[in-house]
């Protein structure tokens, strides 16, 4: 078992517990189901999907928003944000009324937001002493699972460039929650306020979602627990690219690549009690025949 399933183990160990109820604001732990992915035996390259319970205290749990924009370069990336942020809107409120703190993280577009109590409760957060060195050092990643050296846009948008100016006015901001794109900021909100559990949802999976300095790998490195919401996010891949799998079933990979080897995955539903969150056009393509199933008149 690689040192990060080794952690995640101890993750999952610190979580066993019987599901409950759902808690109310300061009401006590929370159990979420979520999931991780083990090699078996290790180095076999065989894994296997595995359910553990995550039991969380909701006042040292925060939920990060990765760069939900309002407009995106590629139109299929806008469109899908689109119809994801209303019902992420509806998790949030769900996580907020349990007491968890809510950060918007919309990346690059602080200026739209400087005069806000949210965003000056991220710059006025108190100074904090440096995470121990031995938190960063980690052992090299494999490669992603999909190919998104051609910036990932599905409908064919070309070059790459800043389309955003705020986040998606259909995600609420409350007055108690906090705006952010720092990685210094977030670690010294969190100290300050205790936090040491860590939901992340937004786009994209296999770029901002892992890499921004709020992001997966960052967190993970600062010794935080950390669980990526599943159906609350998207990726930037084209399926003319390797492996040449639909645009939904790429994200599908990515996560699948997060759960080996970085964090688990769980699911809104576990904080919402409704039904996961699907993209219209994935549900589509799974309503389709096999071709091989098709039998002609």
């Amino acid at each position: 078992m690689t040192g990060r399933m080794l952690a995640l183990a101890a993750l999952a160990a610190a979580g066993l517990a019987a599901t409950g109820a759902a808690p109310r604001r300061g009401s006590g732990a929370m159990d979420l189901r979520a999931r991780v992915r083990r090699e078996e035996p290790p180095g076999s390259g065989r894994w296997r999907a595995e359910e553990v319970r995550l039991r969380w205290d909701p006042r040292q749990t925060a939920v990060i928003l990765c760069d939900m924009w309002d407009k995106h370069w590629c139109s299929g990336a806008t469109a899908r944000v689109a119809e994801m942020a209303p019902v992420m809107n509806q998790v949030v409120r769900a996580a907020r009324r349990r007491g968890m703190l809510i950060v918007h993280a919309p990346s690059e577009t602080m200026e739209h937001y400087k005069d806000t109590p949210q965003r000056r409760r991220a710059l006025e957060a108190p100074d904090a002493p440096p995470p121990p060195p031995s938190f960063a050092i980690r052992p090299p990643e494999p490669p992603l699972p999909i190919d998104d050296s051609d910036g990932g846009c599905d409908s064919g948008e070309k070059p790459w460039h800043r389309a955003w100016s705020r986040q998606h006015p259909a995600i609420a901001i409350a007055p108690e929650d906090v705006l952010t794109d720092s990685g210094e900021e977030v670690w010294r909100l969190f100290r300050a306020r205790g936090i040491q559990n860590v939901l992340i949802m937004g786009v994209h999976t296999n770029m901002c979602v892992l890499g921004r300095p709020f992001g997966i790998r960052r967190l993970v490195g600062l010794g935080l627990n950390v669980a990526l919401v599943r159906d609350m996010t998207d990726s930037m891949y084209n399926p003319e690219r390797p492996p040449h799998v639909s645009h939904f079933r790429g994200t599908e990979l990515v996560v699948e690549h997060i759960e080996r080897h970085w964090c688990p995955s769980v699911l809104s539903s576990e904080l919402t009690g409704r039904p996961p969150f699907t993209f219209r056009a994935s549900a589509l393509l799974q309503q389709q025949p096999d071709e091989a199933e098709v039998v002609p008149l």
